[in-house]
């Protein structure tokens, strides 16, 4: 029996003539439940959770704000190592990688990424005094004594190798205080993250802990690569990912914005300057 349609309101007809438009996941799980669920790696100013259990940080905060703008109502938080954020986003562990993380074309391969937050140099963790004078990643291929720190799945290991570091001159560890306790006991004379993040270590540990960090720098293997966080999401997301952005463009960089990071130690000279098609040439143009 064929169905017949010249009777049907046109409206009808040009939905059952049109592919179903599937809503993103993400779309529908605010939509169901007002709840995002976002992983993180414990790592401040990015992502962390205060002593008391709560969670902040730069990336945490934006996405709460840009979130519950979207109808989101609770964001809650998942920690996870560095290394395990893009398998446990892809996993369903949690919606949103909300850790600073680097814009960076391997990882556009893998998830979708919003609009870059911020951009920001490198820098090390080291003695006070810098007693082996590293102050970059050629100091560290310079001198073949130096052993130097960097986290599993974060970019700094890659700026190591670009620079002509070889793997025996690296000591591979999981989070950020595993590095710190490095420098700390001596298994490793620096120990390689952001600007800010290296600054907030050298704060917290205090005057005493004998910790300084190295001036920011951003020339790697005669490169400038200022590092660009942002969000990720899984790729069946992108439709929300595209509204997501709308917001996000037009949040950063206002009065509201600097205010919002200022006590994470962001101020509008951490600015992002480049795009996420910039960044991942040919992915989401």
């Amino acid at each position: 029996m064929r169905l017949r349609i010249r009777h049907l309101p046109a409206a009808m007809i040009l939905a059952l003539a049109l592919p179903a438009q599937a809503e993103s996941p993400l779309a529908e799980k605010i939509a169901d439940s007002g709840t995002v669920v976002i992983g993180f790696a414990n790592e401040a100013p990015y992502g962390f959770t205060t002593p008391d259990g709560a969670l902040t940080g730069e990336a945490p905060e934006i996405a709460r704000y840009i979130l519950g703008a979207m109808g989101a109502e609770k964001v809650e938080g998942v920690i996870t190592e560095f290394g395990s954020l893009i398998p446990g986003l892809n996993a369903g562990r949690f919606d949103i990688i909300a850790a600073g993380m680097f814009i960076l074309p391997q990882r556009c391969e893998q998830i979708t990424f919003s609009e870059p937050t911020y951009g920001i140099g490198q820098a090390f963790l080291i003695k006070e005094g810098n007693p082996k004078g590293i102050n970059n990643y050629d100091d560290v291929a310079a001198n073949g004594d130096v052993k130097l720190a960097v986290m599993a799945g974060a970019v700094e290991g890659e700026y190591a190798q670009k620079s002509g570091v070889p793997m025996s001159q690296l000591l591979v560890v999981p989070d950020k205080a595993a590095g710190t306790a490095s420098v700390e006991a001596g298994r490793a004379d620096a120990f390689a993250l952001t600007s800010l993040a290296i600054g907030e270590i050298v704060a917290a540990r205090g005057s005493d802990a004998g910790l300084a960090k190295t001036d920011a720098f951003s020339m790697i293997a005669g490169e400038n690569v200022k590092g660009h966080g942002g969000f990720g999401f899984r790729n069946d997301d992108a439709e929300f990912v595209d509204a997501f952005n709308e917001k996000l463009v037009a949040f950063i960089g206002t009065p509201e914005h600097l205010a919002m990071v200022e006590p994470f130690g962001f101020t509008k000279d951490e600015l992002p300057e480049l795009t996420r098609n910039e960044l991942c040439p040919g992915v989401y143009e």
